[in-house]
């Protein structure tokens, strides 16, 4: 089974969730030879209900995914901490859906939840807890104390890091310091935008249907972590193609605000 450990299925946090934009996102993923992925939504990207809403009227979720698109989806969620950083969670449906209801209150910058909170509320419910990208200048993880590190399951070389920071220095870098935790490494490409799928791809050795099942080959060493020499350029372009269309939702935006004015003004 080869998947992406941290991925997104919104363009970004302010914009809607869009069926059209899944389904083609999730075409694009198996084109790039992925058999399924984490969905390790923003826990703060606006709506974020709505996603699992859409998912459940267009596909089954059977054991702990979804099959969309002849993809497994599985459920997730990443988390911003009080000390900064990320943290990704995934795990049964209905468990991310009470996590996310009861991070409500620490949605917001300055009021997000400590480290250690959010490990207690997330403890002993099958989940797969790994570390996003430790070593990111602007939300790093390697700060932290490492009684609190060690309690994750596995840390995240990411794309977008080796595309920013290069892959040789930055995995050894991250390898060191997963080592010294005693904790493996997973491969994710923290896409928000199809180019991006394939650029780091773990390989299992077994299908899992579950994240406990993910958590347990992930403790055997049971997979490989594949990084396509096409990185540089899958990063390089999904992050062009984003700030387009980000740009043409903007743009869309104010002139829908430009109608409505010239309406109320008529």
């Amino acid at each position: 089974m080869r998947i992406d450990l941290h991925t997104h299925v919104k363009l970004a946090k302010k914009t809607v969730f869009s069926h059209a934009y899944f389904k083609e996102m999730m075409a694009e993923a198996g084109k790039n030879g992925l058999d399924a992925v984490a969905m390790t939504e923003h826990f703060n990207t606006w709506r974020y209900e709505d996603i699992y809403e859409v998912l459940d009227r267009h596909y089954p979720y059977e054991h702990g995914y979804y099959l969309a698109e002849g993809i497994k989806v599985f459920p997730g969620i990443e988390v911003d901490i009080q000390e900064t950083g990320h943290i990704l969670i995934i795990g049964d449906r209905e468990r991310i859906l009470a996590l996310r209801q009861r991070l409500e209150p620490y949605t917001e910058k300055g009021r997000f939840i400590n480290f250690q909170s959010l490990l207690d509320w997330s403890e002993g419910q099958g989940f797969l807890r790994i570390g996003a990208h430790p070593f990111r200048l602007s939300t790093p993880l390697h700060h932290l104390p490492v009684e609190l590190l060690r309690r994750l399951d596995a840390f995240d070389l990411n794309g977008k890091d080796i595309y920013a920071q290069g892959l040789e220095a930055y995995r050894a870098q991250l390898d060191e310091f997963a080592q010294r935790l005693r904790r493996p490494v997973v491969g994710g490409s923290d896409t928000h935008q199809y180019m991006q799928y394939g650029s780091i791809v773990n390989s299992f050795d077994e299908e899992a249907g579950t994240a406990e099942e993910l958590r347990g080959l992930i403790r055997q060493g049971a997979y490989q972590i594949e990084v396509s020499p096409c990185l540089h350029a899958k990063v390089k372009s999904a992050n062009v193609i984003k700030a387009l269309l980000k740009k043409e939702q903007a743009v869309s935006e104010e002139s829908s605000g430009d109608l409505r004015e010239l309406g109320e003004m008529a």
